[in-house]
């Protein structure tokens, strides 16, 4: 038995956006130009772009039209999450590739985020965070040798908080974020692959444990046609 022919048409929609004939946050074509091209009435157009707005895949804004909704990745900036978990929530398999891992001593700024005494060393981890062979988030972390003597580039390859937490054993409490547009040096335009004109979001963030302990310092450099950052906020009663 053959699907109806709003769906159909829905199917033909999807893959055209697939194929790149409609892009993402661009318009779709209004229900009289799609009824003429699918030999179907408006109501039937009607029904499959429904569908498609149901499914997550358009979006109808008021009083301008209907378009390819923009697939970006929303992350909650009130949720502490890895990258690593955000992904599995969304069902895919995000993979760590790492750039850069060295035995370094820190720059004052970086001792000074994380509370270090003279002479202290940090692990440097520089990691390219990839979804599908894509390239969503290049991370620069700063650990305390001190409080992970183990750590190492295969651990570094997996989940940090998984080690953190399940592996050291310690309770994570929350971070303290600063999220800002800039323009990528050249080495970052390369890990991110875009272009160096442009802007991504950075995010500085330090992360304490239950105890007030801070233990890492990181700066995550987001590609903003893939991201998009939300926050709620409440009124005051």
């Amino acid at each position: 038995m053959a699907a109806p022919l709003y769906r159909r048409i829905a199917q033909q929609i999807k893959e055209d956006i697939s194929e790149g004939v409609w892009k993402e946050g661009e318009a779709i074509p209004t229900e009289l130009h799609l009824s003429e091209q699918y030999q179907a009435s408006r109501v039937t157009v009607r029904q499959a772009v429904k569908v498609l707005v149901e499914e997550g895949l358009l979006e109808r804004i008021q009083g301008s039209g209907t378009y390819v909704k923009e697939q970006k990745i929303e992350h909650n900036i009130f949720e502490l999450i890895s990258f690593t978990e955000e992904m599995r929530k969304l069902n895919k398999q995000p993979v760590n590739r790492i750039l850069d891992f060295q035995l370094i001593d820190p720059t004052d700024y970086i001792k000074r985020m994380l509370r270090l005494s003279d002479g202290e060393k940090v692990f440097f981890v520089r990691r390219q965070r990839l979804v599908d062979e894509t390239p969503y988030v290049l991370e620069e972390t700063y650990l305390p040798v001190t409080m992970f003597p183990n750590l190492s580039y295969s651990i570094m390859t997996g989940s940090k908080y998984d080690y953190i937490e399940k592996e050291v054993g310690k309770k994570i409490k929350e971070s303290f974020q600063e999220v800002i547009p800039v323009l990528p040096t050249p080495d970052i335009a390369e890990a991110l692959t875009v272009d160096e004109s442009n802007p991504i979001l950075k995010m500085q963030s330090y992360s304490i444990f239950v105890d007030g302990t801070v233990f890492e310092y990181s700066e995550n450099y987001f590609k903003s046609d893939e991201y998009k950052f939300t926050l709620r906020a409440k009124r005051l009663q």
